[in-house]
């Protein structure tokens, strides 16, 4: 496997991964296993969150919504973590809406066993808040992306990002794309003609083939590779 993609395994989530084997069969029981389709509400500002998302497959977003009804994208979520880390600090809600971007499988848990789950199993909650700090500093990170970086940078460092979670081919509108960026929908047309005349992707119909990834590697911002960093520390040193 590339190296950029080292901690990705397809099919599973490595925070379960990285528990003991007795750990995950204690946790098991407590979970279901879902699809997650595309547009897919997980929690969204006022509801409480009544479960936690492991993803084994696919992307989620966690947008920021304006009165103008816009969302921006904030932070991502795959099968290298969760979603609803407010769960983690005793929230039981959050401003933040959980959309699935691209579809997948995931495993749910209801908020109180995720909770009884985590005071009761050590090795569980450490992973878990060890990876909540991880999603913070994305969210950190990509609000200064968002600020200082080109769109087609941003657009590089986001199709590397769901290359390395769910490989090379995906389906992602325009729609998607630009509310994912913050940006206007004719900019995103510009920008994905302008890597595809590259040849660095496909694009037709929604779905978006990755063709020179070192192509994109080339083009995205500094952004990814710290991400990608922080990542591969989450997991450094725990057995999978």
């Amino acid at each position: 496997m590339d190296q950029s993609r080292r901690f990705i395994v397809p099919g599973e989530n490595r925070i379960l991964a990285s528990l003991s084997r007795d750990l995950q069969l204690r946790l098991l029981p407590r979970m279901e296993k879902i699809s997650l389709s595309v547009k897919q509400i997980l929690y969204d500002g006022p509801d409480p969150i009544g479960h936690a998302y492991f993803p084994l497959s696919g992307v989620v977003s966690l947008l920021i919504r304006f009165k103008s009804g816009e969302t921006v994208e904030v932070a991502t979520i795959g099968n290298e973590g969760l979603a609803g880390t407010p769960l983690v600090l005793g929230a039981e809600r959050a401003p933040l809406k959980a959309v699935c971007q691209v579809g997948g499988q995931a495993l749910k848990m209801r908020a109180d066993n995720f909770r009884r789950s985590l005071d009761e199993h050590p090795a569980f909650a450490e992973i878990v808040r060890r990876y909540a700090q991880r999603l913070f500093d994305q969210v950190a990170q990509t609000t200064a992306c968002n600020q200082m970086h080109s769109v087609p940078q941003r657009m590089c460092r986001w199709l590397l990002t769901t290359h390395d979670r769910v490989g090379a081919e995906f389906h992602l509108t325009q729609e998607c794309l630009a509310q994912t960026l913050g940006v206007r929908r004719p900019s995103v047309t510009v920008v994905a003609g302008e890597l595809q005349k590259a040849g660095l992707i496909r694009y037709q119909r929604g779905r978006i083939h990755i063709v020179e990834r070192a192509g994109l590697e080339a083009g995205a911002c500094e952004c990814y590779e710290s991400l990608r960093r922080e990542l591969e520390g989450l997991f450094s040193g725990v057995p999978s």
